[in-house]
């Protein structure tokens, strides 16, 4: 990633470009950069606060290209140039960097969270257990081969099958998402 920072002069560009009102302005940037900070958190990209200045720099610098023709809302623009750092991130990642340990909490979460999600596979019915374990295998061209073969087994289409894959994987979200929230018992 870039290290250079934002000059006084790319950043009150970038500020211009989000609102013409300073103040509106400011809370833009903020509001973006907090945001940016969350999806590279969840995406376990380190540290994210870097990740999200690299993109508030990225885009500052592109500035002078795309300020006369971008039309629409900003925040989409960031997210798109995050979803390229992302990229970069994860190929840094895999070539040998040492995955950052978890803290003890963050590993305790974790374990909870595992626990819930294996809790609720098992409260699911078996044809819907399936889905889910077979919709969200493989990758590429394996997992759109796997995913025709189970809707033919089931005797679906393959649009019906995304959307009982998605409602599944909902009710498995809310079950786990309520299982966390439950007070653990020592």
């Amino acid at each position: 990633m870039d290290d250079q920072n934002l000059t006084p002069e790319l950043f009150e560009q970038l500020l211009d470009w989000l609102n013409p009102v300073r103040e509106q302005a400011g809370q833009e940037y903020e509001n973006i950069r907090r945001r940016l900070i969350k999806y590279f958190t969840c995406r376990r990209c380190f540290p994210p606060e870097d990740a999200a200045d690299e993109t508030m720099n990225r885009v500052a610098k592109k500035l002078a290209e795309i300020k006369d023709s971008y039309v629409g809302p900003r925040p989409p623009y960031f997210y798109k140039v995050a979803s390229l750092i992302l990229l970069e991130c994860r190929r840094i990642k895999t070539l040998g960097a040492p995955p950052i340990p978890l803290t003890a909490e963050e590993q305790s979460e974790l374990e909870q969270r595992h626990g819930c999600l294996d809790q609720c596979m098992e409260d699911l019915s078996n044809e819907n257990r399936e889905i889910v374990l077979e919709y969200y295998q493989q990758e590429k061209r394996a997992k759109i081969d796997r995913r025709k073969r189970l809707a033919e087994k089931l005797g679906i289409s393959l649009n019906a099958l995304r959307i009982r894959a998605f409602r599944v994987r909902a009710l498995l979200q809310e079950c786990v998402l309520l299982c966390v929230s439950r007070p653990v018992l020592k």
